[in-house]
């Protein structure tokens, strides 16, 4: 861990980073590494494991690589060449949103094509459009819905019985279990995943069934539903840094 020349390797600053994490009190450390440091884990928990430290507290996520695509064909990129793109580069390009969520959709256990062109069209090809669309046109809804008068509601005595509506609702209800498996297991991409699920059954829904110009039993119940999608939509994307545009 010391050079002959009496400097430290990089090796010993980062046993002494992790050891003052456990110092000042935290209870669990979780690094995000690239897979090809996968042999370097082993290494800090024995050393974790000589200064005390629990080393089943210290856990790693390895993350693959990421295939950067432009229309389908890889960008060219090359260390010795000096050529490659960086993070803030691809944001500036196809803005955060599309960024973030692109990048959480995939466990880290699977490479990712990321393709520039794809991620910047206002297309349902473009997972955080399809799920931003969502919510937006649920907003135009419920404007909508306010001018007229109408509202959500619970309506005694009236159930929503449509099976594409009863798939929502199944749909809703697994939202915090999860919420829970993906903070539990260290798996992010499971709300994104779920997000887009949600959307998709939105709109097998919204193709099928009028929200508006029902019965005032049935509009009250729709919106109450719709409400309730766009709500678990924001939740969704609020937890993944992307934001839920009202109109698009």
């Amino acid at each position: 861990m010391v050079r002959s020349t009496g400097e430290t390797t990089y090796f010993a600053s980062d046993i002494a980073y992790h050891h003052d994490k456990f110092a000042r009190g935290f209870d669990r450390v979780v690094d995000v590494w690239g897979a090809d440091h996968h042999g370097y884990v082993p290494r800090v928990a024995a050393a974790l494991a000589a200064l005390g430290h629990d080393p089943a507290a210290f856990s790693v996520v390895l993350l693959k690589l990421v295939n950067l695509l432009r229309g389908g064909k890889p960008v060219s990129m090359g260390k010795r060449a000096g050529e490659f793109v960086t993070l803030r580069q691809v944001i500036d390009e196809v803005g955060a949103d599309a960024a973030r969520f692109a990048f959480l959709s995939r466990s880290h256990e699977s490479p990712l094509d990321f393709d520039l062109d794809v991620v910047r069209q206002k297309s349902n090809e473009n997972p955080v459009y399809y799920v931003q669309y969502v919510h937006a046109r649920i907003c135009s809804i419920l404007k909508k819905a306010k001018g007229r008068g109408a509202a959500a509601a619970v309506v005694e005595g009236f159930a929503l019985s449509e099976p594409e509506e009863m798939r929502l609702l199944r749909q809703l209800a697994k939202f915090p279990d999860v919420v829970a498996a993906a903070a539990s297991s260290l798996e992010p991409h499971r709300v994104p995943i779920f997000l887009m699920e949600t959307a998709g059954l939105f709109h097998a829904y919204y193709n099928k069934h009028r929200v508006l110009d029902q019965e005032p039993e049935v509009t009250a119940a729709r919106l109450a539903l719709v409400s309730a999608v766009r709500q678990v939509i924001q939740n969704g994307l609020s937890m993944v840094g992307v934001s839920a545009p009202e109109s698009m």
